[in-house]
């Protein structure tokens, strides 16, 4: 078996195996190295195993390097899901080892790849042993060893679709059709469509990361999304006296529909324009024949945890599997330190215009 680096001609090939692999999610596609690479910089490490010409397995990977939040592998930043795709357990060592090795080759601290199952290879290795056991088995170099752990702190949640919407809504307990009748009567409205409606969906996401002390990704960072996947992004938009209070960009890939990113101006919450919005993206889903709406990625016991829950999507535990050299054994981004605290209220005070810009700025060095 060969592990090398992938090339633009092997475009149709590695997204035909992606769309082949039951363990596949849209973040594995060859167009995220384009978007990634085109908005942010980050150099982008695409493996492929193959046997003659066939290919056996994919890992993509990025570089992310900062001053301020130190230098890592992320498979896949800015995204829930990533990691090792292969046929054989064999092809997920081969992958594996050539993805930490070349972490090791750039002094990263920290190789992560966020998978939504284990790898097979990992199973019957206890952690405790993991990382003696991995150093002989990759052949790693005893002078630099790294360390192994999973966290399964976050969680997917993931709706099943009925055939049609009106068996959905009828599913709904009585307050939550009441809350997502309560913007209609209002008087508001949803448009879903593509690139037409990247402004208006910035615009209310921009602000609404201003509100939450949030750095905001770069408006570049989804033109290149609806560039990359003209067919597989959308957007929704919810408009009250023609203007946008909500916002969301919905990715489609197989049978189900996943929405990253979602917002809403908190002056019109009481009008609960965010009900509507979702309302209207997954009877949309049911309407074009998909199985499953994926609300993305939440922490258990918070509040995004409990709205998803609410609409009947069903939580299953993420293994986001880390590979860490001792000498920087930090796992992860925790977000919640209450060191970020004072710099979130600072954030909250910015004009939208300057979060705007600088937010980018700081945004592309969180892998999260």
């Amino acid at each position: 078996m060969k592990i090398r680096f992938y090339n633009h001609s092997d475009q149709q090939s590695w997204d035909a195996y992606v769309k082949n692999h039951p363990s596949a999610t849209h973040c594995h596609l060859s167009g995220w190295k384009t978007v990634i690479e085109n908005t942010y910089g980050h150099k982008g490490y695409y493996f492929v195993a193959e046997e003659g010409s066939e290919i056996q397995g994919v890992l993509p990977i990025f570089h992310l390097k900062s001053v301020l939040f130190g230098n890592h592998f992320v498979s896949m930043p800015f995204l829930s899901y990533g990691g090792i795709l292969a046929d054989h357990e064999e092809t997920e060592i081969a992958l594996l080892s050539e993805g930490v090795k070349l972490g090791q080759k750039l002094k990263v601290s920290t190789t992560e790849l966020r998978h939504i199952k284990p790898l097979s290879c990992l199973n019957s290795i206890s952690s405790t042993n993991l990382s003696r056991e991995m150093r002989s088995l990759f052949h790693w170099d005893s002078t630099n060893p790294i360390n192994y752990s999973t966290r399964t702190h976050k969680v997917r949640m993931l709706l099943k679709l009925p055939h049609s919407k009106e068996e959905l809504s009828r599913s709904f307990k009585a307050k939550l059709r009441s809350q997502i009748s309560r913007p209609q009567k209002e008087g508001m409205t949803t448009t879903i469509g593509g690139a037409e409606l990247l402004d208006s969906f910035y615009k209310v996401f921009s602000i609404n990361m201003r509100d939450l002390g949030s750095p905001v990704h770069s408006k570049k960072l989804f033109k290149q999304i609806c560039n990359e996947f003209p067919q597989n992004a959308r957007i929704g938009i919810v408009n009250y006296q023609n203007i946008p209070v909500a916002a969301g960009m919905i990715f489609c890939f197989r049978d189900t529909i996943e929405i990253p990113w979602a917002s809403s101006l908190k002056q019109y919450n009481k009008l609960s324009p965010n009900m509507l919005l979702y309302w209207s993206l997954i009877g949309y889903a049911c309407d074009q024949g998909f199985k499953y709406f994926d609300f993305g990625r939440s922490t258990p016991g918070e509040g995004t945890y409990k709205f998803k829950e609410q609409w009947g999507a069903v939580a299953s535990p993420l293994h986001w599997q880390y590979w860490t050299s001792y000498e920087n054994n930090r796992i992860g981004m925790d977000s919640k330190n209450p060191k970020y605290d004072i710099i979130i209220r600072l954030w909250q005070k910015l004009p939208v215009s300057i979060s705007n810009w600088l937010g980018p700025q700081v945004r592309k060095s969180i892998g999260l």
